[in-house]
This record gives structure tokens, C-alpha cells and sequence, in this order.
């Protein structure tokens, strides 16, 4: 039995504690990154979640569209009543992106080119 707690005595010796000095350095390191994820953040940090700036597409002007059937020729119309500065038309399964641009009109149609929807963004 003796034989065989020996070398389970030297593997154990092997396995020793890392010394003082590095354990207090990770204390140390642990507990400044601690208090600076407590911080409070920069101002510049907040401009990320502030509104985005309003543009001045009204889609309350042009809410009479909905329902109607959808043409090329009715962009310019819906334009120029949204006050609008540009047209993003919609169809159905479209890949569009999600910024936010107040002075875009988004026109929604459904798969029979009716407008069902329209909003500024």
C-alpha cells in the first residue's frame, strides 16, 4: 500500500498553488475589470440608442392609398403628398433593411399589388 501512495504523493506535489504574488495580480485584474463594467459609460456611448433624427414624410396624407390597387405612376403623387424625399415600394417576401429614415415614405403591398400599408421610415 505504501508503494502505491507514493506516487500519488508526487503528483500531488506537482499540482502547487500558483505563488502569492500571481494570484494577487488576478484579483486585481478581476476586480478592475469589475468596477469598470460598472461604470458608468461615456456620452458618447449613449448617441447609439438616442431616436433618430425625424424627417418630414407625413404617411398621414397619403393613407387613402390603402386598399387601392398599386402603379408606377402613383409614386410621384405619393411623394410629393407625404412631402417625402424619397419611395420605398414593398412586396411581399422583399429583403429590405432596417434603418430608419424619416424622410422615406414605405409603401406595403400585398401579392395583388394592393397597397395594404403605408409609413414614413
Amino acid at each position: 500500500m505504501g508503494a502505491a501512495l507514493v506516487p500519488a504523493l508526487l503528483l500531488l506535489g506537482a499540482c502547487k498553488a500558483p505563488p502569492m504574488d500571481e494570484q494577487e495580480a488576478a484579483t486585481a485584474h478581476a476586480q478592475k475589470a469589475a468596477e469598470e463594467a460598472s461604470a458608468p459609460a461615456p456620452a458618447e456611448a449613449g448617441k447609439a440608442t438616442e431616436a433618430p433624427p425625424v424627417g418630414n414624410c407625413d404617411a398621414t396624407q397619403v393613407q387613402s392609398l390603402i386598399g387601392q390597387p398599386w402603379s408606377d405612376g402613383m409614386e410621384g403623387q405619393a411623394q410629393q403628398d407625404s412631402a417625402a424625399k424619397q419611395v420605398r415600394v414593398l412586396h411581399p417576401n422583399d429583403v429590405t433593411t432596417m434603418e430608419f429614415l424619416g424622410e422615406r415614405l414605405n409603401v406595403e403591398l400585398d401579392d395583388k399589388n394592393v397597397v395594404t400599408g403605408v409609413r414614413c421610415g
